[in-house]
């Protein structure tokens, strides 16, 4: 079997990317942009079959999953919407969509608005008629960056998965040859021999076996992404700080440790408040195995942490500008820097407590719907075409809460979990969820609306029951601010967790997936994973029988 580039022996990596390009639709054309969304999923799709687009395919070798939806409401002119996650950079992957599919998506593009900032001469060159300009550029200039993302199977290119999975089939395949008497050939062979069988029968075949496994998360990427989170992590500290910051820069420090007194003594009446608040309103509590209290208190030796290396980063900083505005000596600049930023972080506490109660005010006045209207024509057709294979997909798109508060703890709630994410989910699954491909949240028409895709294995039902069992508080965290969500506490409390709420509203919001193409659509997300160990040890030429033992149980 031959092997890409993609794959050969690791040298070259594809850091996998997950985008969307929304347009707002001109609403006489909404009709017919349909009709060419459906127009285009019929002619590659064969009829009586799931998704088989073997053209889409070929000539788009780093696309995993694409999909292509329109979503109607009162509220807003229609959106279209294409989203993909694909290896590799941008520039490659619309220049070979565009050679797949250039002409569709040029008319699917004349049904949209030509927008009004500076894209709107290249919309007007690329939409015109008989126009021959390529559309990439301008699905290039669209595109929409997410809020939060999960890629599964981290660190797997689509050949990678596809190339690993043709093997797994080889090696089924290899354990049923049988001799002459009908016994199978590694029948009564330890786990060690199997494997060095198994591997001889299979490197003419596959060569790319005695080459090492292409590093799935580099030691660069990975130190990137846990520097990413500490910067996130200092600079919210800095924010926090910042009103005592400027307060300690206009008085002196005595007045200053009197305002401060003052200052925690109201954070402490407000923390009183709080605490009195805390509880649920009537009938909107969910008996839930998350505790946040628990949670911060598990965390807080990591939250100290931050604060110390803030007062490090913080002072380090300032140190420079310090001693060229005031002309003083280094150990005077220091010991002058380091106590500003101390009094800084003293009102770290009270800050903390005002946005909470702020936040608690606006949650205990929030609205949010029992019964979401729901279109029976609309569900019917969704359901129809879902559960055709293992996986199916889900699009959503929400009004936001208004509010300067909403909108900051949304941005930035949404950036530190995405952060906190790739951190953490570094196994190819999302926590203990085990289902999930391919999800993104991204804030939509200048923030006015949350979008969400979500590529997964099995039924949507069950695949939102997961969230709400496992990732309950993320998800309330990354769905919350959400016009008519469930309930919430704290930004992660309850939410979600109202099960039968949660689904009906998710359900409300959400639009058919008129096309939608996977290019491995047989696989779930923990086949993937079986596959890559069985890869992974069938490249080392031998194994120690404690690791053959667990290899051979994969198989």
């Amino acid at each position: 079997m031959g092997e890409t580039s993609a794959a050969r022996g690791g040298a070259i990596l594809m850091r996998q990317t997950t985008l969307s390009v929304p347009l707002e639709v001109k609403p006489a054309s909404c009709a017919l942009l349909t009709s060419l969304i459906d127009k285009l999923r019929d002619s590659k799709e064969p009829a009586g079959f799931p998704d088989q687009y073997a053209r889409l395919h070929r000539q788009t070798p780093s696309l995993h999953f694409m999909s292509v939806s329109v979503f109607a409401s009162a509220d807003f002119d229609a959106l279209f919407v294409l989203e993909a996650n694909f290896d590799g950079p941008l520039g490659a992957f619309w220049g070979q969509l565009e050679a797949t599919l250039g002409p569709e998506l040029r008319e699917m593009l004349r049904c949209c608005k030509a927008p009004l900032d500076e894209d709107g001469p290249l919309y007007q060159a690329v939409a015109a008629v008989g126009s021959q300009a390529p559309i990439a550029p301008y699905f290039e200039a669209r595109t929409q960056r997410p809020s939060v993302f999960h890629h599964g199977n981290r660190g797997l290119t689509r050949d990678r998965i596809l190339q690993e999975s043709a093997l797994f089939k080889s090696t089924r395949k290899a354990l049923d040859v049988t001799d002459d008497n009908g016994v199978g050939l590694y029948a009564g062979a330890s786990s060690s021999e199997v494997h060095q069988k198994l591997r001889k029968a299979l490197l003419g075949d596959y060569p790319w076996l005695d080459q090492p496994a292409p590093a799935r998360i580099p030691p660069l990427e990975r130190f990137g992404d846990i520097a990413r989170l500490v910067v996130f992590a200092v600079t919210a500290v800095f924010c926090l700080s910042a009103p005592g910051l400027i307060l300690a820069l206009a008085m002196p420090p005595h007045r200053y440790l009197v305002l401060m007194g003052v200052v925690w003594a109201i954070g402490l009446l407000i923390s009183l408040v709080i605490f009195l608040r805390r509880a649920s309103l009537p009938g909107t509590g969910v008996p839930s195995r998350f505790s946040l209290a628990l949670t911060l208190l598990r965390q807080a030796p990591l939250m100290i942490g931050v604060v110390l290396v803030y007062l490090l980063a913080a002072t380090a900083v300032s140190l420079g500008p310090a001693m060229l505005i005031t002309g003083v000596d280094r150990a005077t600049a220091v010991q002058e820097t380091a106590r500003w930023v101390a009094q800084g972080a003293a009102s770290i506490p009270v800050s903390v407590i005002v946005l909470l109660a702020w936040l608690r005010y606006l949650e205990r006045r929030d609205s949010s719907q029992d019964a979401p209207p729901q279109d029976e024509r609309i569900l019917r057709e969704m359901v129809r075409r879902e559960d055709w294979i293992a996986q199916n997909h889900m699009g959503s798109l929400v009004l936001v809460k208004p509010g300067v508060l909403r909108s900051i703890l949304a941005h930035a709630g949404h950036l530190g979990l995405g952060l906190f994410l790739r951190v953490q989910a570094t196994n190819g699954y999302l926590g203990s969820m085990r289902t999930v491909h391919f999800a993104h949240w991204a804030f939509v028409n200048n923030s006015n609306r949350l979008m969400f895709f979500s590529n997964f294995d099995h039924s949507w039902a069950s695949y939102l029951d997961d969230f709400i069992e496992k990732a309950h508080a993320g998800l309330t965290l990354a769905w919350g601010s959400g016009v008519g969500f469930p309930p919430t506490r704290f930004l992660v409390l309850d939410g979600a967790s109202h099960g039968r709420q949660f689904k009906d509203w998710a359900l409300a919001s959400r639009a058919v997936s008129r096309f939608w193409y996977s290019a491995y659509d047989d696989l779930t997300v923990d086949q993937i994973e079986r596959q890559a160990r069985i890869a992974l040890g069938l490249r080392k030429a031998k194994l120690k029988p404690k690791g053959a033992d667990a290899w051979l149980r994969d198989l």
